[in-house]
């Protein structure tokens, strides 16, 4: 069953039935015959009304079901009350989990539940196999949950995978169908009208990467605010025991029930050993408005002299903290964190310092409070979307934001790029195209030299490592930043400590790709590992999920922060935590250099790992002497045009 017109009627009937009786509902709030909902904006809010009504959307039929069954649990610790309805809407697999919850035992398919106190539930609606990915489902969700538990403030919470601007879910049992960020705009908007509300209190995004200025300003004119992560969610997600603010308190505003959101995720994330990777952010929308006008100057400041400015965007792009970041590049998200973007560009390009203060300025006011963990630090609450160079820009992007500011600056940004002469391209002049190299207490450090003229323009920088194959091919086991000289000789520098990371599960070990990241402030590493997950039941070579291990370490130590498996979905360009069966297979990739020029990654082990997750061990094990090690320095300019030179050398004794 794919209509929604089911799960509508049957909440219409409930509406009809109280308030043709003009009885108290199950919270003891009497509800009169002629009583409609009130607009989420009243000044004054009819004090009959119960406070709050907290609508729950939980896309649960994917891998993420285990984690939501255990949020829903939460809400259930708060229950509805006469401070709170809660109402969820969850759509479960018959893939994942058999557990109960709300006091309902196992179903596969969605009910619609009034969430009751202790942890138990009323099923408002048997709804079958419907789409959770039709805006039509959530819009009627919407309209029949505030309609039939009229409130004085109204919450939202979208629970899922997340990816940024493209949006949210991908039901399973509907080919994958996931929210675009038109359609969530639509079905709140439509639910909204239907229910004769103007506008939501709060909307929230449980889910990966939703805290992109892409969402806020499309979502504007729907919520006052907003709370959402710029960077990917552990699977435990929120913890929805924060809703027992609003059970507590009858005047608790919408700032009170992000706040307790944000400081319940956080100390959940402390007790699963996930925070060093969060980010969560509280959002006012109402001053996003201003935003757009400060982006929107920015970006015509860019577009009069966009040839003299783009190599400092270029610069601050690649310094910037990314989010749903990977190894390769059409799996990486390409989000950017603003704020650290537009102030590193203030910096960079002086003329444009006045709008990237505004802008910075216009974002403080969006941004009421926002967290972060250690590998997150000085993230400012939104990210935005870049890719480096135009080859990456999805062609969905325009159609979703539509004719943006942001958008005229990437436009004139890549245009620039491509404007770069050939003789101001990135060039190595070291004799032979050879790279030097040196071996040292740390390892061993590379070097090369490019014209200091072209300098400027590079905007990043990288040594790689990898083994030499008998037929020529290289295999790449990790790369990590190198350093261009300020000092206007042109020198480019990497170093390498001559380990390799190995991952094993007690039987098989197995080598893995280490892409590598420094905070120079922190000491911070973060480390991504890319893989392959297959199921116990996958049938081909073929039949397996992208995975991207996340870990974040302390560098002075060496000790693990945090670890998080994330499975990305091509087709749906989603992440969301990975559930692995124990059972399963998880092998790590590297990426192969074929002498032919070709690259592609490859699984490292013809056996991989069993995907009992928590028992993996990783390990950074010293090259053996004399081991054949290709190194090579890339540079890159901000059109996307690159050079490299490398070496061969041999572990030393």
């Amino acid at each position: 069953m794919t209509s929604s017109t089911p799960f509508r009627s049957a909440l219409a009937l409930l509406t009809i039935a109280a308030l043709a009786a003009g009885c108290s509902n199950d919270n003891g709030v009497t509800v009169a015959s002629d009583q409609s909902a009130p607009s989420s904006d009243s000044t004054a809010p009819d004090p009959s009304l119960t406070p709050w009504t907290v609508l729950v959307y939980s896309i649960a039929d994917t891998n993420l079901e285990p984690f939501m069954m255990v949020d829903l649990d939460e809400a259930g610790a708060v229950g509805s009350g006469e401070n709170v309805n809660i109402v969820a809407l969850v759509d479960r697999s018959a893939d994942y989990s058999t557990d109960p919850v709300l006091g309902q035992a196992d179903w596969v398919g969605a009910k619609a539940l009034f969430v009751q106190p202790g942890g138990t539930s009323e099923v408002l609606a048997e709804l079958g196999d419907i789409d959770t990915g039709d805006p039509a489902v959530l819009s009627a969700f919407i309209q029949d949950g505030l309609t039939a538990y009229p409130a004085q403030h109204y919450a939202l919470i979208i629970s899922d995978h997340g990816a940024s601007w493209p949006g949210v879910g991908g039901d399973e049992s509907a080919n994958g169908n996931g929210l675009t960020l038109a359609e969530i705009s639509t079905a709140i908007s439509d639910g909204l009208q239907s229910a004769s509300v103007d506008k939501l209190d709060l909307l929230g995004f449980d889910a990966c990467l939703m805290a992109t200025y892409e969402v806020a300003t499309t979502l504007a004119p729907l919520a006052d605010r907003m709370v959402a992560s710029e960077e990917l969610e552990p699977g435990h997600g929120w913890d929805y025991r924060s809703l027992g603010v609003l059970a507590e308190s009858p005047d608790a505003t919408a700032d009170d029930l992000g706040n307790a959101i944000l400081d319940g995720f956080q100390a959940q994330a402390r007790v699963e050993g996930t925070d060093a990777e969060i980010t969560l952010s509280l959002l006012d929308l109402t001053k996003v408005g201003e935003l757009d006008a400060a982006l929107g100057d920015l970006s015509s400041a860019v577009s009069e002299r966009a040839a003299a400015v783009a190599p400092a965007i270029g610069s601050a792009r690649a310094s910037t903290l990314g989010f749903g970041r990977s190894p390769d590049p059409t799996e990486d998200s390409h989000m950017a964190d603003l704020g650290q973007l537009v102030s590193q560009i203030g910096v960079d390009a002086l003329d444009l310092s006045d709008q990237a203060d505004a802008t910075l300025r216009a974002l403080g006011d969006v941004v009421v409070r926002q967290l972060n963990g250690a590998a997150t630090l000085g993230s400012t609450g939104l990210s935005i979307y870049f890719p480096p160079v135009e080859e990456l820009l999805s062609p969905d992007y325009a159609a979703a934001t539509g004719d943006s500011p942001w958008f005229s600056l990437l436009t004139d940004y890549y245009a620039a790029g491509d404007a770069i002469p050939v003789e101001d391209e990135p060039d190595f002049t070291n004799d032979g195209d050879v790279a030097e190299a040196e071996f040292d207490d740390y390892g061993v450090t590379v070097w090369g030299y490019i014209d200091p003229e072209i300098a400027a323009n590079v905007s990043e920088a990288y040594i790689s490592y990898g083994l030499v194959d008998e037929d020529g091919s290289i295999v790449f086991f990790g790369d990590e930043p190198a350093d261009v000289s300020d000092d206007g000789s042109g020198l480019v520098t990497g170093s390498y400590d001559l380990t390799m990371l190995t991952i094993t599960d007690g039987v098989d070990t197995a080598m893995a790709y280490l892409w590598l990241s420094v905070d120079e402030s922190t000491g911070v590493l973060q480390v991504d590992v890319p893989m392959a997950y297959y199921a116990p039941d996958a049938e081909s070579d073929d039949d397996y999920q992208d995975v991207l291990l996340s870990l974040t370490l302390d560098g002075d130590t060496g000790d693990i922060l945090s670890e998080t498996y994330y499975v990305y979905d091509e087709e749906l360009d989603m992440y969301g935590e990975l559930t692995a069966d124990p059972n399963g297979i998880i092998v790590p990739e590297v990426l192969r250099l074929a002498a032919d020029g070709t690259e592609e990654w490859v699984p490292t082990s013809d056996v991989g790992l069993y995907a009992d997750l928590p028992s993996l061990q990783y390990d950074l094990v010293p090259l053996d002497p004399g081991t054949e090690l290709y190194l090579s320095l890339t540079v890159v300019d901000f059109g996307g045009n690159y050079d490299a030179v490398g070496t061969i050398v041999f572990v030393p004794e």
